[in-house]
């Protein structure tokens, strides 16, 4: 009987698994329309009450992003407000959903990587993941490979799609 050998773990490929950066905590979301008169009104002295009144110490540690679901016209002091209350509790506070909270997080830590070790390398974006990686991730991810990598491709080794292939010199 032949013997099986597993090509991928031979080649030069080098996965770039955005999942093992993933933030480890615990991301909340904040919709303000909670505070509004009837999700779409903003009273300045009842939603100062609200936030007044808010248990902010159960955010401690966490990521938090502020939005309001309603389609309110709400100031944008209200949601600065809102993060100058979680400030003293959460590891950080964005504007938007959970997904702009989960690429914010990316893109402070992908920008501090040093992609050195790619250098000439073919590379490859694992594309499955079993947590919550935002399309904005891969981008950068994406971005700050291109520099230094041979190739980048998207996916699993087995069925990649082709991304960037450095110009022949």
């Amino acid at each position: 009987m032949e013997e099986i050998i597993n090509k991928v773990a031979n080649s030069a490929l080098e996965v770039f698994d955005l999942e093992d950066y993933y933030p480890k905590g615990m991301r909340v979301q904040i919709d303000i329309s909670q505070w509004l008169l009837e999700g779409f009104l903003l009273k300045e002295k009842d939603f100062r009450e609200h936030l007044k009144n808010h248990d902010w110490s159960q955010y401690q540690d966490q990521y938090v992003a502020v939005n309001c679901s309603t389609d309110a016209i709400v100031p944008a002091w209200s949601s600065i407000l809102v993060a100058i209350q979680l400030a003293p509790y959460a590891k950080k506070v964005v504007n938007g959903t959970i997904e702009d909270l989960d690429a914010s997080l990316y893109e402070e830590l992908l920008g501090n990587l040093d992609y050195s070790e790619y250098k000439g390398k073919p590379v490859i974006i694992k594309g499955c993941s079993k947590k919550p990686v935002p399309t904005r991730a891969y981008i950068l991810a994406a971005t700050y490979l291109q520099p230094f990598a041979r190739s980048i491709m998207y996916g699993e080794a087995c069925s990649a799609v082709p991304l960037y292939k450095e110009a022949k010199k």
